[in-house]
């Protein structure tokens, strides 16, 4: 498990939306970018991560962009989806 230093990307927006600040368009393509790479990377193990919401989005000191909290993720099997620790 990694620490993201800066947070989650909930935290981000409460924090823009307090200061009244906006993401710059690069910002939101450089995060679009990194979190379709995540998904496409855990699709890739037949995946499904079933809970994607701004707080399960993490940035590193960095500002790298993990996807986290896979407790509700489900591996698909023969077209099935099952839960991580059942299998068929």
């Amino acid at each position: 498990m990694e620490y993201a230093e800066n947070g989650d990307m909930f935290d981000k927006i409460t924090q823009m939306k307090k200061s009244n600040k906006y993401f710059n368009e690069d910002e939101i393509w450089s995060i679009i970018y990194e979190l379709l790479h995540g998904l496409y990377a855990i699709h890739q193990l037949n995946i499904n991560h079933r809970d994607i919401k701004s707080a399960n989005i993490f940035i590193t000191k960095d500002n790298n962009i993990k996807l986290g909290d896979l407790n509700v993720s489900k591996v698909a099997h023969n077209g099935l989806l099952y839960t991580q620790t059942g299998t068929p």
